[in-house]
């Protein structure tokens, strides 16, 4: 089944992006620049592997829909054994990602989607990896035609990771202008410039290996000295939940097309720019003031919290490693299981990391709850290693938080 996200390209690059992660933010502590938080960091991580869970469920229909297309309008224009074909294919799948991406910024419907790579307002190779989850809804869409001429199933897979591959390393700050570079390939200077919400360089730089079609169709914009970029969405998610960040610009869609009065403005809410919102509605609930345009969202976090946080990070990545590698094993039924766990882990975490009341309670009643989903009722197998990890995890949680309330006397919130 052709799937632009199961390319083994990009399951062996993980592993590579996490050390190249922690890589710079030593690189960013020895040089004095530093441009990591650890809730920000968590948050991305946390919807990078999140995003992932519907790749190993085989949600939607794009597999199907390539399948049917490639077996009845398939042209046959471009055999696999030729080297041009690859050459073709590459290319074609840059351009179709430029208007896909470009797309996802003009279509209120698609920004939905799209938003949540944008909510971060660090940049930083981890930013990379924060990806939607509802992205396999209609981004497949914008690939049909390089299915339709005949570009082989082995051969899309393999330059869409190849692609995707390559729009990790841009996330960075520390790498500056490149020069003759910059006129051609996507870099972390003028891809910068994409995740900046000054008005000066909104909606920008859509290209994913090539700026080229940036400069093509007048989506370019160079860093101005006199500006700096400020990072983030214009409407702040100010919230490190990544249900929310999934779901945020899907809410205030149907809020609005619920409160308009006017038929076509209920239909048109999905489908306008992505800063239009009906007029009736806006004399009634006005947008919020963004406040300091400079301020990011950080609430305060104690020693206590910060290691937490740290324990979860780890225990995701190894838990989301573990899936991965095991998937084949388990149980459709119990991959939902522990994909629920893994959303249910990230989301407790930004709770506490929020400050939000009983997020500790709920911390301890959820890992109970693991413990018991895990080894008891024969819901999931105890045999597999998932099982086993999360088994260990929940206990690690509840002495952790036991340990931190009665001998410091502190509640993580």
């Amino acid at each position: 089944m052709i799937n632009t996200d199961q390319s083994i390209i990009i399951t062996l690059a993980v592993p590579v992006f996490l050390l190249l992660i922690a890589f710079e933010y030593f690189y960013g502590k020895i040089k004095g620049k530093n441009n990591y938080n650890l809730s920000d960091t968590f948050t991305s991580l946390g919807l990078g592997l999140i995003s992932r869970f519907p790749t190993m469920l085989n949600l939607g229909f794009q597999g199907m829909v390539f399948i049917y297309v490639g077996s009845y309008f398939n042209l046959n224009l471009l055999p696999v054994d030729s080297a041009i074909t690859w050459i073709i294919a590459f290319i074609l799948y840059d351009v179709s990602y430029y208007w896909m991406h470009r797309m996802h910024h003009e279509i209120k419907i698609l920004w939905a989607s799209h938003s949540v790579h944008h909510h971060g307002e660090e940049f930083n190779l981890s930013t990379a990896l924060r990806q939607t989850s509802t992205g396999w809804l209609w981004k497949w869409v914008f690939y049909l035609p390089m299915i339709i001429i005949g570009v082989p199933a082995q051969v899309f897979v393999s330059v869409a990771g190849i692609n995707l591959v390559y729009q990790f390393w841009v996330h960075t700050k520390h790498i500056g202008h490149l020069g003759i570079l910059e006129k051609v390939f996507v870099t972390p200077m003028n891809h910068g410039i994409h995740h900046a919400k000054n008005p000066e360089y909104i909606d920008a730089n859509y290209g994913g290996v090539f700026i080229l079609w940036d400069r093509l169709f007048g989506t370019y914009i160079s860093e101005k000295a006199e500006v700096k970029p400020v990072y983030g969405t214009v409407k702040p998610l100010n919230s490190w939940n990544p249900v929310w960040a999934n779901f945020q610009v899907f809410y205030q869609m149907l809020q609005d097309s619920i409160h308009t009065r006017r038929l076509s403005d209920k239909l048109r809410v999905w489908y306008a720019p992505t800063n239009w919102r009906p007029a009736d509605v806006l004399e009634n609930k006005p947008d919020i003031n963004a406040g300091d345009f400079n301020k990011k969202y950080n609430p305060p976090m104690n020693n206590h919290q910060k290691l937490f946080t740290i324990i979860q990070l780890f225990s995701i990545i190894i838990f989301a490693a573990i899936m991965a590698t095991t998937v084949n094993i388990q149980a459709y039924h119990e991959t939902v299981i522990f994909g629920v766990i893994l959303v249910l882990i990230v989301a407790l975490t930004a709770s506490m990391l929020q400050n939000q009341n009983n997020s500790f309670n709920f911390q301890i009643l959820a890992s109970i709850s693991i413990i018991l989903i895990t080894n008891y009722g024969g819901i999931v197998s105890r045999e597999l290693l998932a099982a086993n990890f999360l088994t260990v995890h929940a206990v690690i949680n509840i002495l952790f938080i036991a340990i931190t309330y009665t001998k410091y006397k502190v509640r993580l919130t």
